[in-house]
């Protein structure tokens, strides 16, 4: 590995497992120091002993969790270079059947626990004058949806916005403020709780004949913390093998 992250300290909301453990190898590999939160904490704890990190356990949807957590990582490494908020809940429901407080739950995870990171985060960046922002949003709710993610779209397209909003806000201080767009990821969840026609379903939708992996995600994320992104902010990189790009179903070319 070329060491993109020597030295720099990143605090990873959601890194159990899916999504958020890539991320947290991939930083580990490029020499970042690693402190990882999550509600699941037998897996984070055992992905933490995995990569010689630190785990607290965190509800980024309460902001005494959020801050309890850059604490942590001041605590131990006397800095906070990236913070990565990973963490989301996508309960499938038609609309007619979300109460109020399944809206606000999903709400609470995915929006509220963006601003909470950030929030948690600016203090130790902006001391310092420099730190890396970065969120996982979708392509749900950004550009497509499907019946049952009313709530889930919703929260990740206002992720979007406030990360246009805070890049803002946080520039002059040397922050910058980044997303990434995942579209289908092949995680331990979508296996666990989705069929193979399902998957086989959402394969054959994607122009690169296959679902992304988690590495895919974590290499964008470590594309906007290093050094190579200091002048990329208010943005987000789609990683989707091309999903959004066909008009209908019938778009495969193939050589024969």
């Amino acid at each position: 590995m070329t060491g993109r992250l020597q030295d720099r300290i990143a605090l990873i909301v959601g890194a159990a497992r899916g999504i958020g453990k890539g991320i947290a190898e991939r930083f580990a590999e490029e020499g970042a120091g690693l402190v990882l939160a999550d509600v699941e904490a037998d897996a984070a704890r055992q992905t933490a002993s995995e990569l010689g990190a630190i785990f607290i356990h965190t509800d980024i949807s309460r902001m005494a969790d959020a801050e309890a957590a850059v604490a942590l990582a001041l605590e131990r490494h006397g800095r906070l270079d990236i913070v990565v908020q990973n963490a989301g809940v996508y309960p499938w429901q038609l609309i007619e059947q979300t109460s109020s407080d399944d809206w606000d739950r999903v709400m609470a995870v995915n929006l509220r626990g963006s601003f909470n990171a950030a929030r948690a985060a600016l203090p130790p960046m902006k001391a310092q004058r420099s730190g890396r922002m970065l969120f996982t949003s979708s392509i749900t709710g950004p550009h497509v949806t499907s019946p049952g993610h009313g709530h889930y779209s919703a929260s990740k397209a206002g992720i979007n916005g406030f990360i246009r909003a805070a890049a803002l806000e946080f520039a002059g201080y040397g922050i910058t403020v980044n997303g990434v767009e995942p579209g289908n990821i092949l995680t331990e969840g979508m296996q666990m709780h989705r069929d193979a026609a399902f998957i086989k379903s959402m394969e054959d939708a994607v122009p690169l004949g296959r679902l992304g992996k988690p590495r895919d995600v974590a290499n964008a994320f470590l594309f906007l913390a290093s050094d190579d992104a200091s002048y990329i902010t208010g943005t987000t990189i789609v990683v989707d093998g091309g999903q959004l790009l066909p008009e209908g179903a019938d778009f495969r070319i193939l050589p024969s």
